[in-house]
């Protein structure tokens, strides 16, 4: 069955291997990526893959932090395909490690602003407009959560830690407010995951550091995480609301 998928940040790491992962199972797909030039070359590569892969596909500009690119991609996304029936909200950025005491306040303020309250905002679209006692077709909603979430990720991201603490709660609350419209809410929290979020945390060495805390003995990879949402969002998956699914090698 085809289904429409938003995913947030999908120009490259998780969200486009989520985009490539959905696009294979016939799905068709809208990727956002942010409004920069860098980011627009990466998400026409995800969208041409999509496509090689037969499913419809779309790019999709918007910064996930700013309230009205928020719902401006949720109209451009719905005018171009349809109703969307399933949405990863999957964008989410860190900084440098550092010990919260030497965080520069308004790197906080960007993480906070896009991981907890950009994705709050994304995910009041989805309430908006999914559910079947709003018009909409019912579907599932993946969080993108982190293990950041549980462990702290003291002395290198607390602020991202704890922005990841909050997609739980939101996954958990919005899970029991939705499930009457028929839409599904659940989360994946990711452990180490080889993807660029950590060059642009300026600590590229930390996937084969970490990797020693994890018993399977490696990091994951970004499609490992990408099937389980893909699994998420189908209907194989059709009992299962307010889940939190480690996808962390057992750590």
């Amino acid at each position: 069955m085809t289904k429409h998928i938003l995913i947030t940040g999908a120009s490259r790491g998780i969200g486009a291997a989520t985009a490539r992962v959905c696009a294979a199972r016939g799905w068709t797909v809208s990727v956002n990526h942010p409004p920069e030039a860098g980011a627009e070359a990466e998400a026409a590569a995800v969208v041409e893959a999509c496509r090689a892969a037969g499913a419809r596909a779309q790019a999709f500009a918007g910064d996930m932090s700013v309230d009205s690119d928020v719902s401006a991609l949720w109209d451009a996304a719905e005018a171009a395909f349809g109703p969307v029936e399933g949405f990863s909200n999957n964008a989410g950025i860190t900084g440098p490690t550092s010990a919260l005491a030497d965080m520069d306040p308004d790197r906080i303020r960007r993480v906070i602003g896009l991981n907890v309250i950009g994705a709050i905002m994304g995910a009041r679209e989805a309430a908006r407009r999914m559910p079947t006692d709003r018009g909409g077709r019912g579907g599932a909603i993946v969080n993108l959560a982190s293990i950041a979430a549980t462990s702290g990720a003291g002395g290198a991201f607390v602020d991202y830690g704890a922005s990841k603490g909050a997609m739980v709660s939101l996954t958990k609350g919005l899970a029991v407010e939705l499930a009457a419209g028929g839409v599904r809410v659940n989360g994946v929290r990711p452990g180490i995951i080889d993807t660029a979020i950590h060059a642009d945390s300026l600590a590229p060495e930390r996937v084969t550091q970490a990797a020693t805390t994890v018993p399977m003995g490696r990091p994951g990879t970004a499609e490992e995480v990408a099937r389980v949402i893909a699994w998420l969002m189908s209907e194989e998956a059709s009992y299962v609301s307010g889940a939190l699914v480690d996808v962390a090698g057992g750590r």
